[in-house]
C-alpha cells in the first residue's frame, strides 16, 4: 500500500459517485453517508460476495432478516438497555459533546480550545429510542401542537397523549439478537446438526457522540454476522476454524496481508458475555483500526432469553437424550469498514506520459464497472453503430457495463481508472473489418487486440 490519507478516499469518493454525505443539500447531517451508483454497486459486490463464501458455499448456514424494530424485551435481556454505552462528557464553555476516552487531550476541549472545563464523564447510551404506535408519543405538549396550527381552537380540550411504557421500542444498535430471536425458529423449522450457523445482514443504528473519520464511525450501517451454534466441547477448534475463514475473506477482499493484524484482546478489556475475542485490524489511513471481531460468547444470550422469555433454549443431540444450550462463535463484520479498507488498499497513484495518474487496483470481482466500451470517435457513426452492438452485448453477459463517448479517449480511460474500472474496451476502423476491438488493462494500461466475440 502506498501512503494513502484519507482525504484522498473522500475526494475519489464523492467526485467519482461512491459516498456523498448524507442530506447534503440541506448543510449535511452528521454520521450519515449516502451511496451513489458506484457506491451502492461496490457495496452490494462486498456483500454478495460475503453471502456466497459463508452462506451459499456452506452447508451449515441459514440465513434471516430480521425485523430492524423489535420488542423492548430483546435489549434488556442483551443488557444493552443497561450497559450498552459510551463515556460522554461536556465542555462548559462552548457545550460541546465528546466521547471521553477518544479525546487527544483529556483536560483540552478539541472545539473551542478551553481548558479544564469538561464536565464528569456519564454513560451515554448510543441506542436510539422510539415508540411503537400512537400510545407511546407523550413528547407532543398541548403547547407545541398549537403553535403554529391555522385553527387553534380546534385543540382547545384536547389532551396530551398519555406516556406507555410498553410502546417503547429502539432501531437496533446490532443485527445480532435479531438472529439469536429467531435461533428457536430455524432449530424447529430445520432441525440443523450442530455446529450449524445462522447469518444476517442489515442496517444497525448507533447514537454516536462522535461520528468520525469518514464512514469508518457512523450513526447509520449495515452489519454481515453470524451466530455459530456449537457444542461446548472442542469450542477451541472451531474458534480457530473461524479465523482462518476470516483470512480467506480478507484475501478475498484483496487487502495486502501485511495490512491485517490479530489482536488478542485481554480479560478486563473483553465484553463481558466473551470468553475469548481477537479483534481483526487495519491499517487505515486514521491508523490502525478495528476491522471487524471475532468472540466466544459462550451460552450467554440464549441463556439470557431462556430466563428473560421462559422459553426453552436447548438444543436435543439427535438420536440421544442429550439437552444443552448451545454456545456461539460470533463473526461480526462491518460493510463500511470492509468497503473503506478495500478503497483504501487499492487506491494507487502513479505517472502516466507526464500526467498524474489516479486509479483504484480493485479486485475483479468487486469493481462496480467491470468494462466500459467506447467507439474511437462518437461523430463516426458506423463505429458508433458497432460499439453500441458490442456494449449491448457485453451488457447482457456482464451486467456491470459503462458506456462512455465523452471526451478524447486519454480522459475516457482516466475517468474509468478513477473508478477501478478493469477493462476499456475501444471499437475502431480495424474493427468493423476483423472484428477485434482494443482492450486496455487498468493496472498496466497496455492494449491488445481481441476478438469481441471472445470477451462476451
Amino acid at each position: 500500500m502506498q501512503d494513502v490519507k484519507l482525504e484522498h478516499i473522500v475526494s475519489l469518493a464523492k467526485r467519482r459517485g461512491f459516498i456523498y454525505q448524507g442530506s447534503d443539500v440541506y448543510g449535511g447531517l452528521s454520521g450519515t453517508w449516502d451511496y451513489g451508483p458506484l457506491g451502492v454497486s461496490l457495496k452490494r459486490n462486498i456483500m454478495n460476495l460475503w453471502w456466497t463464501m459463508f452462506v451459499d458455499e456452506r452447508d451449515d448456514m441459514y440465513g434471516v432478516d430480521a425485523a430492524i424494530l423489535m420488542n423492548q424485551k430483546v435489549w434488556q435481556a442483551s443488557g444493552h438497555v443497561d450497559t450498552f454505552t459510551d463515556p460522554l462528557v461536556e465542555c462548559s464553555n462552548c457545550k460541546g459533546r465528546f466521547r471521553a476516552d477518544k479525546l487527544e487531550d483529556p483536560n483540552k476541549c478539541p472545539t473551542c480550545g478551553s481548558e479544564g472545563t469538561f464536565s464528569k464523564p456519564r454513560a451515554f447510551n448510543m441506542m436510539f429510542k422510539t415508540f411503537v404506535g400512537p400510545s407511546g408519543q407523550d413528547e407532543l405538549t398541548i403547547g407545541e401542537a398549537m403553535e403554529g396550527a391555522p385553527d387553534t381552537h380546534k385543540l382547545e380540550g384536547m389532551h396530551a397523549l398519555s406516556y406507555d411504557p410498553n410502546a417503547i421500542s429502539y432501531l437496533r444498535p446490532e443485527t445480532a439478537q435479531g438472529i439469536f430471536t429467531n435461533y428457536r425458529n430455524v432449530v424447529d423449522s430445520f432441525y440443523p446438526d450442530l455446529p450449524f450457523g445462522i447469518a444476517q445482514q442489515g442496517k444497525a443504528f448507533r447514537n454516536e457522540i462522535s461520528p468520525r473519520d469518514f464512514v469508518f464511525r457512523s450513526r447509520e450501517f449495515e452489519q454481515m454476522e453470524i451466530e455459530y451454534f456449537i457444542n461446548p466441547e472442542g469450542w477451541e477448534v472451531e474458534f480457530d476454524a473461524w479465523v482462518a475463514a476470516c483470512k480467506q475473506w480478507f484475501a478475498a477482499l484483496g487487502l495486502p496481508e501485511g495490512s491485517v493484524h490479530e489482536l488478542e484482546v485481554p480479560a478486563e478489556d473483553r465484553a463481558h458475555y466473551s470468553k475469548r475475542t481477537i479483534d481483526f485490524e487495519f491499517d487505515y489511513p486514521i491508523g490502525r483500526e478495528e476491522l471487524m471481531g471475532l468472540a466466544y460468547r459462550t451460552d450467554f444470550d440464549l441463556g439470557n432469553i431462556q430466563r428473560v422469555s421462559g422459553k426453552n433454549m436447548e438444543y436435543t443431540v439427535k438420536g440421544t437424550n442429550e439437552k444443552f444450550v448451545p454456545h456461539v462463535i460470533e463473526p461480526s463484520f462491518g460493510v463500511e469498514r470492509a468497503l473503506m479498507a478495500v478503497l483504501c488498499s487499492a487506491y494507487r497513484e502513479d505517472e502516466q506520459n507526464g500526467e498524474k495518474r489516479i486509479y483504484l487496483a480493485l479486485p475483479e470481482h468487486l469493481a462496480p464497472v467491470k468494462y466500459c466500451v467506447s467507439p474511437l470517435l462518437k461523430n463516426k457513426p458506423e463505429l458508433v453503430a458497432k460499439a453500441r452492438e458490442v456494449y449491448a452485448a457485453l451488457k447482457k453477459r456482464y451486467g456491470a457495463v459503462m458506456w462512455d463517448d465523452n471526451g478524447n479517449i486519454g480522459k475516457r480511460y482516466r475517468r474509468q481508472d478513477e473508478i477501478g474500472t478493469p477493462h476499456c474496451v475501444v471499437i475502431d476502423f480495424q474493427t468493423l473489418e476483423d472484428g477485434t476491438v482494443t482492450v486496455r488493462d487498468r493496472d498496466t494500461t497496455e492494449q491488445r487486440r481481441v476478438n469481441y466475440e471472445n470477451i462476451v
